[in-house]
């Protein structure tokens, strides 16, 4: 029996092989959760924070353009864009008696009691006629030679038909003399319209540079 004893006490117990990955070393979740927690934070953080090699930001092309447009005076260049006013109305030598508008006024009040009137009142209607006119080119040209608003358009149409209305009145002329006079008529008023349309923009570039728009 004690034999049987010694041999089995001798025997050295054997350990059973660790299988490959199921033994974790302590404490190696804890490790891991702070540096995931750290690496969340970073990305969190280049997120939301801006970047420094961007500048400042910028408005965007549609703001920038819709901003300069309403700011930016009207550019000389179509008869439309020119009846724009730009700054404050030039002043006549007589400010602030308002002389050409008074004229203008009377003159009409003129013109509809010498229509009224019939062939007797022929002298008021043109006087009124010529005080109307009178007010009216004072008026239009001190804008259009100041470049506050163009008046090509007035300004050289009244010189063509006056001269027409006047020669065709007072003479009486044939056809033919009547024809010659248009052709002279189109040749002044394209000799207008070019210096007078170039007067005004010189006059409106000198005004737009002096308001500073």
């Amino acid at each position: 029996m004690a034999n049987a004893n010694r041999g089995r006490r001798g025997r050295p117990r054997k350990r059973r092989p660790a299988r490959a990955g199921t033994p974790k070393q302590p404490g190696a979740r804890e490790a891991a959760a702070p540096l995931a927690t750290a690496d969340a934070e970073r990305l969190h953080d280049e997120r939301e924070s801006p970047a420094l090699d961007d500048g400042p930001a910028r408005p965007s092309p549609r703001r920038g353009t819709r901003s300069r447009s309403r700011g930016a005076p009207p550019r000389p260049g179509s008869l439309l864009t020119d009846r724009l006013a730009v700054g404050e109305r030039p002043r006549a030598p007589w400010h602030p008696l308002p002389l050409s508008e008074l004229l203008i006024l009377v003159g009409a009040i003129g013109v509809v009691v010498g229509l009224s009137r019939g062939e007797s009142g022929l002298a008021v209607l043109i006087a009124g006629l010529a005080a109307v006119l009178i007010g009216t080119v004072e008026v239009t040209l001190r804008e259009h030679l100041s470049g506050y608003r163009s008046q090509t358009l007035i300004l050289t149409l009244l010189p063509t038909i006056l001269l027409f209305t006047g020669v065709v009145l007072l003479t009486r002329p044939p056809r033919a003399v009547i024809l010659v006079l248009l052709l002279l008529d189109l040749a002044l008023g394209v000799f207008l319209f070019r210096w007078l349309r170039g007067r005004f923009l010189r006059a409106r570039r000198e005004r737009t540079f002096a308001t500073g728009r």
